[in-house]
């Protein structure tokens, strides 16, 4: 059993970037990835970014590549979401959430039904 707790959300400007922490205790990560999603008033959840624990292999939806960025820390057993020239269509619930890599050699996981364990969510507001 896997549990995560997301932090760091907030209200920031256009343009101002953020930074998301996702801690996760309880179970040991070498065989899972770690993602965030995001999900706003009736909209599905969507998925944002996503690393392999074991090697830090990466996947980015087309909409953050180049503006966000996933890492972990190893040693803290967390990751972390680098958000920069946020914009309002940033503005959502952003959840942390584990899947049980099955070793796809590029991770690939963007499906919500993929992933077991989830946390609570972080609410990131971006307005002027």
């Amino acid at each position: 059993q896997v549990q995560l707790g997301e932090s760091g959300g907030g209200l920031v400007q256009p343009g101002s970037s953020l930074r998301l922490s996702c801690a996760a205790s309880g179970g040991t990560l070498s065989s899972y990835g770690l993602s965030w999603f995001r999900q706003g008033p009736r909209r599905e959840r969507e998925f944002v970014a996503g690393i392999r624990w074991s090697d830090g292999n990466t996947y980015y939806s087309a909409s953050v590549k180049g503006r966000f960025s996933i890492s972990r820390d190893k040693a803290k057993n967390t990751i972390y979401l680098e958000m920069n020239s946020l914009q309002p269509e940033d503005t959502d619930v952003y959840y942390c959430a584990a899947v049980v890599d099955s070793g796809r050699y590029y991770f690939t996981y963007d499906l919500s039904g993929d992933y077991s364990y989830w946390g609570q969510g972080t609410q990131v507001t971006v307005s002027s």
